[in-house]
């Protein structure tokens, strides 16, 4: 039987700016759930470029981001790569990750994961702290949900 194609949920941000780390409170919250063996995690901390080695060997990318798009906070968002892309203004990555960017590099590789799908969430609070707002905090597992059943779906 042939392997099923990986898929790596990935989170991304900056856990020193409170809601800004969502991507990456979302995986901490994710290691304690129930996942296929075809799925990896990881916190991608605000790597950028350097992930690109890492995108490029999966089939499949879920990526959690706190986005700025000026939806009410705690909105939380799905989009693909192209909808990140310019000239959409309202979603932008909160830090230098500079994803679109990345997946285009990888795109041009031939590398690039068939299928990427961007989790954003709305930040209530960028600030210096290393907690989440209460609104962020309790989304935590609607996200997790989110994700596990994005996992699940057939393709």
């Amino acid at each position: 039987m042939a392997e099923k194609p990986r898929t790596l949920i990935l989170g991304i941000g900056n856990i020193l700016l409170g809601d800004e780390g969502i991507g990456v409170r979302v995986i901490e919250h994710l290691r304690n759930c129930p996942l296929p063996d075809s799925v990896d995690i990881l916190d991608g901390g605000t790597a950028g470029a350097d992930l690109l080695d890492t995108l490029c060997r999966y089939e499949r990318v879920i990526l959690i981001d706190a986005i700025d798009g000026n939806y009410p906070p705690g909105t939380i968002v799905q989009m693909t790569p192209d909808e990140l892309q310019p000239p959409n203004p309202s979603a932008l990555s909160l830090h230098d990750l500079d994803l679109p960017q990345t997946l285009a590099m990888a795109k041009m590789l031939g590398q690039a994961p068939k299928e990427v799908i961007i989790i954003g969430i709305q930040p209530e609070r960028i600030a210096c702290t290393m907690e989440l707002s209460p609104r962020l905090k309790r989304l935590l597992p609607d996200v997790a949900e989110r994700v596990s059943s994005l996992v699940n779906q057939p393709r």
